[in-house]
């Protein structure tokens, strides 16, 4: 345990300390967020984030290179290349985008360049470890791999719309994944060292690192470079998870929350996924694009519940760790337990969010 925090306070340290160089970077270069309609910020704001968290993951995971510890992690350098590598693509297509602002479509074929390069260097989804089930279409199972990175990488960028906001919610919920790969792969190979815990503890180092900077009022965002990093290293995590466990190790309570397909990764981006699929539903009914932007996301209903934007964040959190931390639960408590702990934390959740602490003034919500 000691040796992934130390890598998460190596990535929050590298983090924390690029920010401003990256804020530079992203003044000279004109990668500044105007004030749109649809924004909550109030003064122009430079992006670019993402290029210090990615320093910062980068640092972390060659430095743990070096640490006994870790060595086995380190034997198959393939899904470590696959990872960094696919990460280092994707930082590079967000910092295109924030500075000169590419179509979707662009994007698009970004993120599957990169989804596909790290199915091809071998993190990719290959079986369901419940049951032992697995499928022997290879192309099958790199085309669910590529959509779920896809589909993590924008469902974080949906959420990215108030100050601290991605970057918390993935702390957050990393924190859980963190906890629960770490528990899973001693209980079932009785080894501590692990790629996907210490992938992930970088990433919630780097998100630590990056959020003073961040938070109301940011002096920076994270930008595309930032929302869609992240989101990438969670879900090539996540995917790392069903190749190392063996199906016939793991106990039913630790599968459950395990796969169908990953619950947990699933538990963790829960917000970003239901923002995007009721954006998109939103705008497809109102005969518009997907990509469409508006004000209706669940950061600005909040707004319109009267909370501030510090608390709006802060409510945002508390169902995160809600979600993360009662399915990660499931590794080490009963499912009884864990559901009565969950309806408590549902009733406070619901009370902060619809209770009395809210403000009396609303912000609209119409597009």
């Amino acid at each position: 345990m000691r040796v992934y925090l130390l890598v998460g306070v190596l990535a929050a340290a590298v983090a924390y300390l690029m920010t401003p160089l990256a804020r530079w970077c992203a003044l000279r270069w004109g990668a500044i967020t105007a004030v749109r309609d649809r924004d909550v910020h109030a003064i122009p704001t430079p992006r670019l984030g993402g290029m210090a968290m990615f320093l910062g993951i980068l640092v972390a995971i060659t430095m743990a290179s070096r640490l006994p510890f870790l060595e086995g992690v380190y034997d198959n350098p393939k899904a470590l290349v696959g990872i960094v590598g696919g990460a280092g693509m994707v930082c590079l297509l967000g910092v295109a985008d924030d500075i000169w602002d590419l179509d979707w479509l662009t994007k698009l074929m970004g993120q599957v360049l990169a989804a596909g390069f790290l199915a091809w260097q071998g993190v990719q989804l290959y079986q369901l470890p419940i049951g032992g089930v697995t499928v022997s279409s290879t192309r099958m199972w790199t085309f669910l791999t590529i959509l779920t990175v896809v589909i993590a990488m924008n469902a974080v960028n949906f959420v990215d719309g108030l100050d601290g906001l991605a970057a918390g919610v993935l702390a957050i919920g990393g924190a859980a994944f963190f906890l629960y790969s770490y528990l899973l792969t001693r209980a079932t190979s009785g080894d501590y060292a692990s790629l996907s815990t210490l992938v992930v503890a970088a990433l919630v180092g780097a998100c630590v690192g990056f959020l003073p900077h961040n938070f109301y009022p940011a002096r920076i965002f994270m930008g595309d470079s930032g929302a869609m990093l992240l989101g990438f290293v969670l879900s090539a995590a996540a995917i790392v998870v069903t190749g190392q466990i063996d199906p016939e190790q793991v106990s039913v309570r630790q599968s459950f929350p395990a796969f169908l397909p990953m619950l947990l990764p699933f538990a963790v981006l829960i917000l970003p996924l239901l923002d995007m699929g009721l954006a998109i539903v939103r705008r497809v009914l109102q005969g518009k694009s997907p990509f469409h932007p508006d004000r209706m996301h669940l950061h600005h209903r909040l707004l319109a519940l009267g909370h501030s934007h510090r608390r709006a964040v802060a409510i945002m959190y508390v169902w995160t760790a809600l979600f993360a931390f009662g399915v990660g639960a499931l590794v080490v408590f009963s499912s009884t337990t864990v559901l009565w702990l969950f309806a408590g934390g549902i009733v406070v959740a619901v009370l902060l969010t619809l209770g009395p602490l809210r403000g009396r003034s609303a912000r609209p919500t119409t597009t």
